[in-house]
């Protein structure tokens, strides 16, 4: 019997229990709030979030409670989750993500990829950071941002920046993440929207590793539009800049040495450059040093990435499979928000729904270090099998919630497995949705 999972649970119904019994670091009011004894404590109030779904809350509370007659209300829910401090669900995020952390590495290297979703709340016009009334006869909604880190060995969120959707920035989220990662040797993943000098200055600063998509080279505004590179299909080329915002005459003699020399307007995002600098001060220009590497998909389509890898250690064929791996985020983001249930809130407030997202963010990590150590026995079968998530968060929520226990645990999760179909694509087929009788809608 695997004994990881008794472990997983321990970190985190021992990290909970160290918020009970501290209160007052975690209440508004310090000296007041959960002082008394009630249905719902401070430990009942986060599990609760923990293993909301989709359901209505007065039908989470009766789940919780096991359809007692003795269930809180709703509105004492209401109350008592008030009175938690907002930071409280990030704080056991990311405790939980330090208590958890593995060493799984790909060539010696952490797999982290970066992207960001919109999330769409319940609509709140007073929320005016993300709210938008809606045009054309389209209804008002509001929308945050969830920029995220995750690993694509391990499968879990290794750090989040949720932002409102008129002041989002991918960018800045992703330098101020990266400035704080630990310092494992890690390589970034990340897609086009984060190609930017300043990002990669600041994981070149961290002494890390970054593989980002750029901008093609018929593309205008990108990275490889400013540098002479081949007029070949495929290529592999070392640059090696210098950057700077200063405009002497001779510099600007430099710039045109194109894949030397780059200026770097004050418009322009740059945190190791001074936005300004008279010309009698002397700055030195910034050194940046990576690949440009354009390599096929498919018979007709290709793609450009920058990188700071090694050539011998990561040929274009090893790069083409490690951006592959990033798709990892984008079915993390689908489960996240389906199987988890990140699309069903309980809340207007939005600090309440902060508490939510990150509670949705600790049960995902939860049920994946769970389902990591479940053993699929081999058979005699067509496909390799996996493990049908859907089903394996249902069980964890039981396990952390409930009485499931190992061995049951895994055999239960182990039981219900998918095939594995590598390959397969095709356009997507949306079903047509007909008009439904008043008589028949939900109530």
């Amino acid at each position: 019997m695997n004994k990881r999972p008794k472990q997983i649970k321990a970190i985190l119904s021992n990290l909970i229990q160290n918020i009970a019994d501290h209160p007052e670091q975690f209440s508004k009011n310090p000296h007041h709030d959960f002082t008394r004894t009630r249905k719902l404590g401070i430990r009942q109030i986060i599990m609760l979030l923990l293993g909301m779904k989709g359901n209505s809350t007065t039908n989470e509370l009766l789940d919780f409670f096991n359809y007692s007659l003795d269930t809180a209300t709703t509105s004492a829910f209401v109350q008592q989750r008030n009175k938690l401090l907002p930071e409280t669900m990030e704080m056991l995020f990311r405790s939980f993500v330090k208590r958890t952390s593995t060493t799984s590495l790909y060539k010696g290297f952490r797999l982290l990829a970066m992207d960001g979703s919109d999330v769409q709340i319940p609509t709140t016009k007073e929320d005016t950071d993300s709210y938008y009334p809606g045009t054309n006869g389209q209804r008002p909604y509001n929308l945050l941002h969830l920029n995220a880190l995750y690993d694509l060995l391990s499968h879990t969120y290794t750090d989040v920046l949720i932002q409102k959707s008129h002041f989002a920035n991918e960018r800045r989220a992703f330098t101020d993440m990266v400035d704080r990662a630990d310092d494992i040797p890690t390589l970034f993943i990340a897609d086009r929207g984060f190609e930017a000098f300043n990002v990669i200055a600041h994981i070149q600063e961290k002494g890390a590793k970054f593989l980002i998509r750029i901008k093609d080279i018929s593309s205008c505004g990108g990275i490889a539009s400013g540098l002479d590179l081949p007029e070949q299909e495929e290529f592999d080329v070392p640059i090696s800049l210098l950057l700077s915002r200063k405009q002497t005459n001779a510099d600007k003699e430099l710039f045109k040495d194109r894949n030397h020399f780059r200026f770097i307007p004050a418009s322009s995002t740059f945190d190791y450059l001074p936005a300004k600098n008279k010309k009698s001060v002397s700055v030195a220009p910034y050194p940046l040093a990576f690949r440009i590497v354009r390599f096929p998909i498919s018979d007709t389509a290709y793609e450009t990435v920058v990188t700071n890898l090694d050539e011998k250690d990561f040929p274009p064929e090893e790069l083409k499979k490690l951006y592959a791996m990033r798709w990892g985020i984008e079915t993390s983001f689908r489960e996240l928000k389906y199987t988890i249930g990140l699309l069903h809130f309980h809340a207007k407030k939005v600090e309440h729904i902060f508490q939510e997202i990150f509670a949705a963010l600790i049960m995902y990590n939860f049920c994946e270090l769970i389902t990591s150590y479940v053993v699929i026995h081999k058979a005699k079968r067509k496909y390799a099998y996996s493990i049908t998530f859907s089903v394996a968060v249902h069980i964890c929520r039981q396990f952390l919630l409930k009485a499931i226990s190992p061995p049951d645990l895994e055999a239960l999760i182990a039981k219900h497995i998918s095939p594995i179909r590598p390959g397969r694509s095709g356009p997507r087929k949306p079903s047509p949705k007909g008009a439904f009788s008043f008589l028949y809608r939900v109530a």
